[in-house]
């Protein structure tokens, strides 16, 4: 068995498996600096586990020194001057593109800029006049409208951090069958999240409903009870009870087990 640390990588970002070596004492909530596919970066331990390892996982280097707390400090203030050049920037290039944040890798030899448009930008020109001013890798990437708020951070409608900030490791599919699967008012105020999406909190009970849903009739539809044939008017899915409108306007209501 292994050591595994959940990272959450620099301030808002992916939290992501990394192997624990064997001679590094880690806890939760140090700052550890890591192996990335594009060189090294930073980030903060979630979680820590004995796993047995199935796929090649990148590694814990080390954990962070005041030194490195130090550069990252003033990385993060550099990126702000940064942000507002290349905002700038855009303008006087005309470019229909929203910039969301900028950071520096952790050695320093490139610079990140994210930003969200509605379709594909040409910015090849802004890249040309932001390396001319910063003298070293430029790297322009575009984002969805959920990783804006991931990055933003905020609290949802339930009073909590976002999930996506808090413990959300990959955003999944959310469609509104979920929504409509769960009962729930097809508000689009109601059912979506900061982000302007559906919320990822549709996802978590997706399942179950599915499961306890099999076999239940769907309201509209016309079954036979022991009182007589009637009309499904509502449903409660986890409880498995359907209430049907017999003839004569009354209401029978009929229990399904989940092996029916």
């Amino acid at each position: 068995m292994e050591k595994i640390a959940l990272v959450r990588l620099r301030e808002a970002g992916n939290i992501v498996q990394f192997l624990v070596p064997s001679d590094l004492e880690i806890n939760l909530q140090d700052k550890v600096i890591v192996e990335q596919e594009r060189g090294i970066d930073y980030g903060e331990v979630l979680e820590i586990s004995e796993e047995q390892i199935t796929s090649t996982l990148r590694k814990i280097i080390r954990k962070m020194t005041p030194q490195d707390l130090k550069k990252v400090k003033e990385s993060i203030k550099e990126a702000k001057d940064a942000l507002r050049i290349c905002t700038r920037k855009i303008r006087e290039h005309r470019l229909k593109m929203k910039l969301i944040e900028a950071e520096y890798s952790f050695d320093k030899k490139k610079i990140i800029f994210y930003f969200t448009a509605e379709g594909r930008v040409d910015f090849r020109e802004l890249v040309k006049d932001l390396a001319k001013i910063f003298k070293i890798r430029i790297e322009m990437r575009q984002v969805g409208v959920r990783d804006e708020a991931r990055i933003f951070g905020g609290i949802g409608p339930c009073g909590r951090t976002l999930c996506c900030v808090d413990f959300l490791k990959n955003f999944e599919p959310v469609s509104i069958k979920m929504a409509k699967l769960q009962r729930l008012i097809l508000n689009p105020s109601k059912i979506s999240g900061i982000c302007g999406r559906l919320m990822c909190c549709l996802v978590y009970e997706h399942k179950i409903y599915r499961e306890f849903s099999r076999g239940l009739p769907k309201e509209g539809t016309y079954i036979s009870t022991s009182k007589g044939r009637g009309k499904v008017i509502a449903v409660n899915v986890l409880k498995r009870e359907v209430y049907v409108e017999l003839e004569g306007g009354v209401v029978e209501k009929v229990n399904y087990s989940l092996n029916e």
